[in-house]
């Protein structure tokens, strides 16, 4: 079906021979990390990327990162909030406005485990950001999207959806005490059946979606880790390794250039057609009840009813929220 990668993959392995030229990628989070290694990557390999990001000067900064690895990059630079929804519509809008294609939406940027706030339309940091933002740009882009050819959306999730499912009954933490991981772990979970119910409302053949799971890198992503986070999440790593002993391998963090493979993979492969909806990890197809430190996931991140119910309830909470 496809080429065979693995944990230990590079964007340059799984870009080896592929020519991007004539398409056009919309990534968000490109001023550091993941995102900036994507934008690399695919312009590298003839690609046309249009870079969002919260921060517009942090965000130049790292185009010209780029333009020193890649001097004939074809890259345009925009400026998203997706903790504010009035950013993301504008942000959407000037593209659809442009009258050109978009061929993949790749939802890189994140929060994680902040303390607790809200975003400017009230919603929780992590929910609103790494949710509901997405969410909205991807609805707004959609003209853009299925104008491309072999259009593609990708979902980034992580391995922390194994912390808990999503809680539709409170999104917010309105009757529930705050917990940074557990805000975390839902809001990972949300992406994850965001790219599901996105594969039920859209075929295939108009466009592919799936989430993608990085593996554990060391990016700015972090930044909000003290000392009692990193405890939590060390203890949670042990329990997950006692959990699936048959899976131990050692691994260690990813360089930025293997965390960012398989989303550049999921965006970039051919023939991932039987993949549509799944959720995807070390460059290919996860496996339900697997490691979610490695390429498990949780059954839950793939119940089609959970999916869709997310899916309402998010249309409801932004479609509240006026331009």
């Amino acid at each position: 079906m496809h080429r065979a990668f693995d944990h230990e993959s590079t964007t340059t392995d799984v870009l080896a021979g592929i020519d991007l030229s004539g398409r056009r990628y919309a990534i968000t989070g490109t001023s550091a990390g993941l995102g900036e290694e994507a934008t690399r990557a695919i312009a590298a390999a003839g690609g046309t990327v249009v870079m969002l990001a919260r921060d517009p000067d942090a965000n130049a900064a790292a185009m010209d990162r780029v333009r020193a690895a890649v001097p004939d990059a074809s890259l345009s630079l925009g400026q998203l909030d997706l903790a504010d929804l009035s950013s993301v519509r504008r942000c959407a809008r000037q593209l659809v406005d442009e009258g050109q294609p978009i061929d993949v939406l790749i939802n890189n940027a994140g929060v994680m485990a902040c303390p607790e706030g809200r975003t400017a339309d009230g919603f929780e940091m992590q929910f609103g950001t790494n949710h509901l933002g997405h969410f909205e740009l991807t609805r707004q882009l959609m003209p853009a999207i299925l104008a491309g050819a072999d259009s593609r959306i990708i979902c980034l999730t992580s391995s922390a959806h194994d912390i808990s499912d999503v809680d539709l009954d409170d999104p917010n933490f309105e009757r529930t005490p705050y917990d940074a991981w557990l805000a975390y772990g839902r809001s990972k979970s949300a992406n994850a059946l965001h790219a599901l119910e996105l594969a039920q409302r859209y075929p295939v053949e108009d466009v592919f979606t799936a989430s993608v799971h990085p593996g554990a890198i060391m990016t700015s992503l972090g930044r909000h880790l003290d000392d009692e986070l990193m405890s939590q999440a060390i203890e949670r790593s042990r329990q997950r390794a006692a959990d699936h002993p048959e899976a131990a391998t050692g691994r260690r963090f990813k360089t930025v250039e293997q965390g960012a493979a398989t989303e550049v993979w999921a965006a970039t492969a051919p023939d991932l057609a039987p993949l549509h909806g799944t959720y995807l990890a070390d460059c290919g197809p996860g496996v339900e009840g697997g490691n979610p430190g490695e390429n498990g996931f949780r059954s839950y991140v793939a119940d089609i009813e959970t999916a869709s119910r997310l899916w309402e309830l998010s249309e409801h909470l932004v479609d509240r929220v006026s331009e």
